[in-house]
């Protein structure tokens, strides 16, 4: 298995504006990368505190927005969230901006999710730590009555609803939920509600432990379907190192450059990680 290369982020410094998003999106777009992945933080928390990955100054665009205009400015490549942080968001207008970005981009959306780790963040949004994960699991299956059922229903504890509708419907006859997470409750949600996994910041070793524990989990819950995995590496790409993390079982490797590059060094990030440099799969 030859795997595809990702972007991340395409939403954040030299690409949190109009011209630098656009730019690094195209051309990732004829380099043959596979997928541009953006990240979710709507108020990181100010001092940053751990386990903060970002200070709270730090430009970083809304996804969804950002994908918006990105699908404008590409026609081939994939448009991800990586991640959203699910319980901080209405689920329903989430669902419906999905949907929307799906008709937009002609079928190219995936939905990367999670359930967030910041305390500071998540409490400013009115979500309790506690409940975080429930929330995330209950608010995907509501999402996916709206995208999927012909009369969309759904009775839970944290949302309710039925004699509701909304259109257009994705174009994707499924549209893909990437679920991401390190923990064994993430591992379970992926494995019995998603469509792939992601890992972010991950080594080979740690790499290998995940996926390990990903097929325990599919083993116990009787899933057929493997799920996609999609890995933002913790090392610097190589096509050694693209060829290792392929034996593991990793569908995507998805590049990430150090943090704050001008962008003229992002652009040369993009151009150095290239799918044909690195001995991946171009799209």
């Amino acid at each position: 298995m030859t795997p595809t290369i990702g972007l991340f982020p395409a939403n954040m410094h030299a690409a949190a504006d109009r011209r630098g998003a656009a730019r690094i999106a195209a051309l990732a777009e004829d380099l043959g990368y596979d997928s541009l992945w953006v990240g979710d933080h709507p108020a990181p928390p100010s001092p940053r505190v751990e386990p903060s990955p970002m200070e709270p100054d730090e430009p970083l665009l809304d996804p969804l927005v950002t994908l918006g205009f990105l699908a404008a400015h590409t026609e081939r490549i994939r448009l991800a969230t990586g991640i959203v942080v699910l319980p901080q968001r209405n689920p329903l207008v989430l669902a419906k901006q999905f949907a929307s970005l799906d008709v937009l981009s002609e079928g190219r959306v995936i939905a990367g999710i999670a359930a967030g780790y910041l305390e500071p963040e998540l409490r400013a949004l009115g979500v309790p730590m506690e409940d975080r994960g429930t929330r995330t699991t209950e608010y995907l299956k509501a999402m996916r009555q709206m995208w999927h059922a012909d009369k969309p229903a759904f009775h839970g504890r944290y949302v309710s609803f039925s004699g509701v509708d909304a259109h257009p419907r994705p174009i994707q006859r499924r549209l893909p939920v990437v679920v991401g997470g390190h923990s064994a409750p993430a591992h379970r949600r992926a494995v019995e509600h998603g469509d792939g996994w992601f890992g972010f910041m991950l080594g080979l070793r740690a790499a290998a432990e995940q996926i390990a524990a990903l097929r325990e989990v599919a083993d116990e819950y009787g899933r057929e379907t493997p799920l996609e995995i999609s890995v933002c590496a913790a090392r610097r790409l190589t096509p050694e190192v693209v060829e290792a993390y392929a034996e593991l079982g990793v569908h995507r490797l998805v590049a990430i450059p150090p943090t704050g590059l001008p962008l003229q060094e992002l652009e040369a990030f993009v151009v150095a990680n290239a799918p044909t440099r690195l001995g991946a799969r171009p799209v």
